[in-house]
Protein backbone atom coordinates (compact mmCIF):
# COMPACT_ATOMS: atom_id res chain seq x y z
CA UNK A 1 0.00 0.00 0.00
CA UNK A 2 1.44 3.37 -0.98
CA UNK A 3 1.44 6.10 1.65
CA UNK A 4 -0.11 9.49 1.00
CA UNK A 5 0.40 12.68 2.98
CA UNK A 6 -2.03 15.57 2.53
CA UNK A 7 -2.92 14.45 -0.99
CA UNK A 8 0.66 13.60 -2.01
CA UNK A 9 2.35 10.25 -2.06
CA UNK A 10 5.02 10.25 0.63
CA UNK A 11 7.56 9.25 -2.00
CA UNK A 12 6.62 12.42 -3.92
CA UNK A 13 7.44 14.65 -0.97
CA UNK A 14 10.89 16.28 -0.79
CA UNK A 15 13.14 13.84 1.10
CA UNK A 16 13.62 16.25 3.99
CA UNK A 17 9.85 16.42 4.54
CA UNK A 18 9.24 12.68 4.86
CA UNK A 19 8.63 11.66 8.49
CA UNK A 20 11.39 9.04 8.61
CA UNK A 21 13.90 11.42 7.03
CA UNK A 22 12.89 14.22 9.40
CA UNK A 23 13.35 11.89 12.35
CA UNK A 24 16.83 10.86 11.20
CA UNK A 25 17.82 14.46 10.48
CA UNK A 26 16.19 16.34 13.36
CA UNK A 27 15.50 13.71 16.02
CA UNK A 28 12.20 12.38 17.30
CA UNK A 29 11.59 15.51 19.39
CA UNK A 30 11.08 17.60 16.24
CA UNK A 31 8.21 15.49 14.89
CA UNK A 32 4.54 15.99 15.59
CA UNK A 33 2.45 13.28 17.22
CA UNK A 34 0.79 12.30 13.95
CA UNK A 35 4.18 11.97 12.23
CA UNK A 36 5.47 9.66 14.97
CA UNK A 37 2.35 7.52 14.77
CA UNK A 38 2.64 7.43 10.97
CA UNK A 39 6.17 6.01 11.32
CA UNK A 40 4.74 3.31 13.58
CA UNK A 41 2.12 2.46 10.97
CA UNK A 42 4.64 2.37 8.08
CA UNK A 43 1.83 1.93 5.53
CA UNK A 44 -1.64 3.33 5.12
CA UNK A 45 -4.89 1.63 4.29
CA UNK A 46 -7.62 1.88 1.70
CA UNK A 47 -8.90 4.77 3.78
CA UNK A 48 -5.75 6.85 3.28
CA UNK A 49 -2.01 7.05 3.73
CA UNK A 50 -0.25 6.36 7.02
CA UNK A 51 -0.12 10.01 7.99
CA UNK A 52 -3.77 10.54 7.05
CA UNK A 53 -4.79 7.68 9.33
CA UNK A 54 -2.48 8.92 12.08
CA UNK A 55 -3.96 12.39 11.87
CA UNK A 56 -7.49 10.98 12.21
CA UNK A 57 -6.35 9.15 15.33
CA UNK A 58 -4.88 12.32 16.84
CA UNK A 59 -8.05 14.26 15.98
CA UNK A 60 -10.33 11.59 17.46
CA UNK A 61 -8.40 11.47 20.74
CA UNK A 62 -7.55 15.00 21.77
CA UNK A 63 -4.32 14.19 23.60
CA UNK A 64 -1.91 11.35 24.30
CA UNK A 65 -3.49 10.62 27.67
CA UNK A 66 -6.87 10.04 26.01
CA UNK A 67 -5.19 7.95 23.34
CA UNK A 68 -3.47 5.83 26.00
CA UNK A 69 -6.77 5.23 27.81
CA UNK A 70 -8.57 4.15 24.65
CA UNK A 71 -9.30 0.47 24.24
CA UNK A 72 -8.27 -1.50 21.19
CA UNK A 73 -11.92 -1.54 20.11
CA UNK A 74 -12.13 2.26 20.38
CA UNK A 75 -8.96 2.67 18.35
CA UNK A 76 -10.35 0.42 15.65
CA UNK A 77 -13.38 2.70 15.35
CA UNK A 78 -11.13 5.31 13.69
CA UNK A 79 -11.30 5.04 9.91
CA UNK A 80 -8.24 3.24 8.57
CA UNK A 81 -7.17 1.78 11.93
CA UNK A 82 -7.36 -1.99 12.00
CA UNK A 83 -6.38 -4.41 14.71
CA UNK A 84 -2.69 -4.39 13.74
CA UNK A 85 -2.38 -0.60 13.86
CA UNK A 86 -4.33 -0.48 17.13
CA UNK A 87 -1.94 -2.99 18.69
CA UNK A 88 1.07 -1.01 17.46
CA UNK A 89 -0.26 2.14 19.10
CA UNK A 90 -1.04 0.36 22.38
CA UNK A 91 2.43 -1.21 22.49
CA UNK A 92 4.18 2.11 21.82
CA UNK A 93 2.16 3.96 24.44
CA UNK A 94 2.79 1.25 27.03
CA UNK A 95 6.54 1.58 26.45
CA UNK A 96 6.22 5.32 26.96
CA UNK A 97 4.28 4.79 30.18
CA UNK A 98 6.91 2.41 31.52
CA UNK A 99 9.67 4.86 30.68
CA UNK A 100 7.82 7.68 32.45
CA UNK A 101 7.45 5.47 35.54
CA UNK A 102 11.11 4.47 35.53
CA UNK A 103 12.78 6.13 38.51
CA UNK A 104 16.37 5.33 37.70
CA UNK A 105 16.79 3.35 40.91
CA UNK A 106 17.76 0.30 38.86
CA UNK A 107 20.77 2.16 37.52
CA UNK A 108 23.98 1.66 39.49
CA UNK A 109 24.99 4.59 41.67
CA UNK A 110 28.51 5.96 42.02
CA UNK A 111 29.41 6.90 45.60
CA UNK A 112 33.17 6.93 45.22
CA UNK A 113 36.15 5.62 43.22
CA UNK A 114 35.69 2.10 44.59
CA UNK A 115 32.29 1.93 42.86
CA UNK A 116 33.87 3.00 39.58
CA UNK A 117 36.51 0.32 39.97
CA UNK A 118 33.95 -2.37 40.79
CA UNK A 119 31.70 -1.48 37.87
CA UNK A 120 34.16 -0.70 35.10
CA UNK A 121 37.69 -2.01 35.75
CA UNK A 122 36.95 -5.30 33.95
CA UNK A 123 36.18 -3.37 30.76
CA UNK A 124 39.78 -2.14 30.59
CA UNK A 125 41.56 -5.43 31.23
CA UNK A 126 43.80 -6.67 28.44
CA UNK A 127 43.57 -3.51 26.33
CA UNK A 128 46.84 -2.73 24.56
CA UNK A 129 45.97 0.94 23.95
CA UNK A 130 44.75 3.71 26.19
CA UNK A 131 40.96 4.05 26.11
CA UNK A 132 39.48 7.26 27.49
CA UNK A 133 35.82 7.06 28.52
CA UNK A 134 33.34 9.13 30.46
CA UNK A 135 30.60 8.00 32.83
CA UNK A 136 27.51 10.18 32.52
CA UNK A 137 25.58 10.63 35.78
CA UNK A 138 22.22 12.09 36.73
CA UNK A 139 21.58 14.37 39.72
CA UNK A 140 21.53 11.36 42.07
CA UNK A 141 24.83 10.01 40.71
CA UNK A 142 23.12 7.12 38.96
CA UNK A 143 24.91 5.96 35.80
CA UNK A 144 23.13 7.06 32.64
CA UNK A 145 25.67 5.50 30.31
CA UNK A 146 29.36 5.39 29.43
CA UNK A 147 30.86 6.93 26.31
CA UNK A 148 34.20 6.18 24.67
CA UNK A 149 35.90 9.46 23.78
CA UNK A 150 39.24 8.37 22.35
CA UNK A 151 41.58 5.44 21.78
CA UNK A 152 45.33 5.95 21.72
CA UNK A 153 47.99 7.78 23.69
CA UNK A 154 46.27 10.34 25.86
CA UNK A 155 46.88 13.92 24.75
CA UNK A 156 44.94 17.13 24.34
CA UNK A 157 44.21 16.54 20.65
CA UNK A 158 42.45 13.24 21.37
CA UNK A 159 40.56 14.37 24.45
CA UNK A 160 39.01 17.66 23.41
CA UNK A 161 36.43 19.24 25.74
CA UNK A 162 33.95 19.47 22.87
CA UNK A 163 34.04 15.72 22.25
CA UNK A 164 34.03 14.97 25.96
CA UNK A 165 30.99 17.07 26.91
CA UNK A 166 28.84 16.78 23.78
CA UNK A 167 27.42 13.35 24.81
CA UNK A 168 26.92 14.59 28.38
CA UNK A 169 24.95 17.60 27.19
CA UNK A 170 22.89 15.41 24.86
CA UNK A 171 22.04 13.04 27.73
CA UNK A 172 21.24 15.91 30.14
CA UNK A 173 23.91 14.59 32.49
CA UNK A 174 24.47 16.48 35.74
CA UNK A 175 28.06 15.34 36.12
CA UNK A 176 30.71 13.06 34.64
CA UNK A 177 33.52 10.85 35.81
CA UNK A 178 36.53 10.46 33.56
CA UNK A 179 38.36 7.16 33.31
CA UNK A 180 41.12 5.61 31.24
CA UNK A 181 43.64 2.81 31.42
CA UNK A 182 47.42 2.53 31.37
CA UNK A 183 48.35 -0.54 29.30
CA UNK A 184 51.71 -0.66 31.13
CA UNK A 185 49.79 -1.77 34.22
CA UNK A 186 50.97 1.17 36.32
CA UNK A 187 48.07 3.54 37.09
CA UNK A 188 50.23 6.38 38.36
CA UNK A 189 49.07 9.60 36.63
CA UNK A 190 51.38 11.33 34.20
CA UNK A 191 51.76 15.10 33.87
CA UNK A 192 49.54 14.93 30.77
CA UNK A 193 46.87 13.03 32.71
CA UNK A 194 46.75 15.76 35.34
CA UNK A 195 46.81 18.59 32.79
CA UNK A 196 43.96 17.08 30.77
CA UNK A 197 41.95 16.50 33.93
CA UNK A 198 42.28 20.14 34.99
CA UNK A 199 41.41 21.33 31.50
CA UNK A 200 38.25 19.21 31.39
CA UNK A 201 37.32 20.26 34.93
CA UNK A 202 37.44 23.91 33.82
CA UNK A 203 35.46 23.17 30.65
CA UNK A 204 32.83 21.35 32.69
CA UNK A 205 32.38 24.38 34.91
CA UNK A 206 31.68 26.50 31.83
CA UNK A 207 28.92 24.19 30.55
CA UNK A 208 27.50 23.40 33.98
CA UNK A 209 28.56 19.74 34.13
CA UNK A 210 30.80 18.86 37.05
CA UNK A 211 33.78 16.55 36.65
CA UNK A 212 33.63 14.47 39.82
CA UNK A 213 36.76 12.37 39.40
CA UNK A 214 39.24 10.85 36.97
CA UNK A 215 40.01 7.18 37.53
CA UNK A 216 43.11 5.60 36.00
CA UNK A 217 43.14 1.80 35.80
CA UNK A 218 46.27 -0.31 35.88
CA UNK A 219 46.83 -4.01 36.36
CA UNK A 220 44.66 -4.93 39.33
CA UNK A 221 44.76 -1.43 40.84
CA UNK A 222 43.55 2.09 40.19
CA UNK A 223 44.22 5.71 41.09
CA UNK A 224 41.63 8.40 41.80
CA UNK A 225 42.85 11.85 40.82
CA UNK A 226 40.30 13.37 43.20
CA UNK A 227 41.89 11.50 46.08
CA UNK A 228 45.28 12.72 44.85
CA UNK A 229 44.02 16.30 45.01
CA UNK A 230 44.20 16.89 41.24
CA UNK A 231 40.47 17.71 41.06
Amino acid sequence: MTERNGGLYVRELPPDERPRERLKRLGAEALGTSELIAILFRTGSRKGGAQDVAQRLVTRFSNLEALARASIEELCEVEGVGIVKALEVKAALELGKRLAAYSGEERPAIRGPEDVNALFSSEFKGLDKEHFRTILLNTKNHVLKTVEISVGSLDASLVHPRECFRPAIGASAASVILMHNHPSGDPEPSADDIAITKRLKEAGQLVGIEVLDHIIFGEGKFVSLKERGAI
